[in-house]
């Protein structure tokens, strides 16, 4: 279905290269007929090629720190004038955490940088839709999906403090989602995606072994980003007007997969 979002007008953060979702979730967006602002720290612009997607796109970029409401009451008006209109559709994709940087065990957790974590990768999130409703920047019906991962759900040792802060971020999603519903019928979602080949994930430690294992264990195989791009669009049209508060699952079945017959089977080739 060609022009799934045309007229409508959407931001999209944390797009830092051509390996992150944000991007892939940009570049869709603007194949599908919406009109887009691209937003992200001053210092990962520093650090991305955002410059490069938003000639892709006709995008115009409007550099905001996530944690920071005076940035993203700026972001939300300077967005509205560039496109004429209320935000139809909005992308969380922002996640840090200094103690995974610095390879701190869990249990040895720095709480200044959890907290730094907390308040980038999760808390952000509540900035950005509270700042939003105070301006009502948000089109009635409008949509919002926040990147999670399943790590918010289940135990995965690597993921130190990101897991609770994904927790946090799903969460949020659920109870700020039943007041926008209200405010506005705005939809508000996160989407727990696979494990994925970007920027981000690869520089967790072992990530490449778990992406196998995860790829083995799905019944699809591992989501891709391009995919996952995809099933944001469906997130931001009209046709899942109904779905709010929601974690949404975009993994190949790995979430309700217990064991994969080719993972055993290649337990058994190596125990013999």
């Amino acid at each position: 279905m060609p022009n799934l979002l045309k007229g409508k007008r959407g931001i999209i953060s944390g797009a830092l290269d051509a390996n992150s979702i944000a991007w892939k979730v940009a570049q869709r967006c603007h194949q599908e007929g919406a009109q887009i602002v691209l937003t992200n720290a001053p210092i990962a612009m520093r650090m991305g090629e955002i410059k490069k997607l938003a000639e892709e796109t006709g995008a115009e970029i409007v550099p905001a720190d996530a944690t920071s409401v005076e940035d993203l009451t700026n972001l939300f008006s300077k967005s509205m004038e560039i496109m004429g209109g209320k935000i139809d559709f909005m992308l969380h994709s922002i996640g840090m955490s200094v103690n995974i940087r610095k390879n701190i065990p869990y249990t040895e957790s720095n709480y200044d940088y959890f907290m730094k974590g907390i308040d980038v990768s999760a808390m952000s999130l509540h900035k950005m839709l509270a700042t939003a409703m105070k301006l009502d920047a948000m089109s009635e019906g409008g949509s919002v999906v926040a990147l999670s991962y399943i790590a918010a759900q289940r135990t995965y040792p690597f993921y130190t403090d990101m897991a609770d802060i994904k927790a946090m971020l799903e969460s949020i999603t659920r109870s700020f989602g039943y007041h926008y519903g209200k405010f506005r019928k705005v939809r508000v979602n996160s989407v727990s995606q696979s494990p994925t080949k970007t920027t981000a994930g690869t520089g967790i430690k072992g990530f490449d072994d778990f992406y196998n294992f995860a790829d083995k264990l799905s019944p699809l195989g591992n989501a891709s980003a391009d995919s996952c791009a995809d099933y944001c669009v469906t997130l931001f049209s009209d046709l899942t007007r109904m779905v709010t508060m929601q974690n949404l699952y975009h993994d190949g079945g790995y979430s309700t997969t217990g064991v994969s017959m080719e993972l055993m089977e290649g337990m058994a080739t190596n125990n013999s």
